[in-house]
């Protein structure tokens, strides 16, 4: 298989055959509970959206919802989940992405522990230049001591380094029902951009 994670020809291999440790193919209830807090008219990006599970759940709250991956076998997946909602998804690298600071929420799902830690600080940097004052980075983070991936861990310490600048962390708790491939030291945290 292809081994540069960088790459998105890595991504589509593993869309392609099916080797997806990632992906739950449901809806977290971490997520839910989130989502329910948000309203209707919330503007929220949702970056390596992958098969986009979640996707369906913020279109039907009624919120303006932009998913990109840059896997194109990703984005098909999602659009044929997404049906007549399949316009929301686009192929898209997240790093080109216009600095427009409005969205209300970006979720955070299996896409930070997926980019070669080289791009850590890039990430932080592009969040900031796309969430609003006030707005939220919030979602699944996975929090260990793991420099070989994908999935990249990251330790809080690093973390609250690359977005202290931006970001206040506003709450933790850990995942109970993680998937295998996040061992345990999958968490959900909620960052307002400053």
């Amino acid at each position: 298989m292809q081994q540069d994670c960088a790459d998105p020809d890595f991504w589509d291999v593993r869309y392609a055959s099916g080797v997806m440790p990632w992906d739950s193919a449901d809806v977290p209830e971490d997520f839910q509970r989130f989502a329910r807090t948000k309203g209707a008219a919330c503007r929220v990006l949702v970056p390596g959206c992958g098969s986009a599970h979640e996707v369906k759940q913020l279109l039907d709250q009624g919120c303006q919802v932009d998913a990109i991956d840059f896997s194109i076998e990703a984005v098909t997946r999602a659009k044929a989940s997404l049906g007549q909602h399949a316009g929301c998804v686009q192929q898209a690298d997240f790093f080109l992405l216009p600095e427009r600071q409005d969205y209300d929420w970006i979720y955070e799902r299996a896409f930070f522990c997926a980019l070669p830690m080289g791009r850590r600080a890039a990430y932080a940097h592009k969040m900031a230049s796309l969430i609003r004052q006030g707005g939220v980075l919030a979602g699944f983070f996975f929090l260990a001591e793991s420099p070989k991936g994908p999935p990249f861990g990251v330790t809080m310490e690093v973390l609250q380094q690359l977005l202290s600048p931006w970001f206040e962390l506003l709450a933790m708790s850990k995942v109970e029902q993680a998937l295998p491939v996040f061992a345990g030291g999958e968490h959900w945290l909620t960052w307002q951009r400053l």
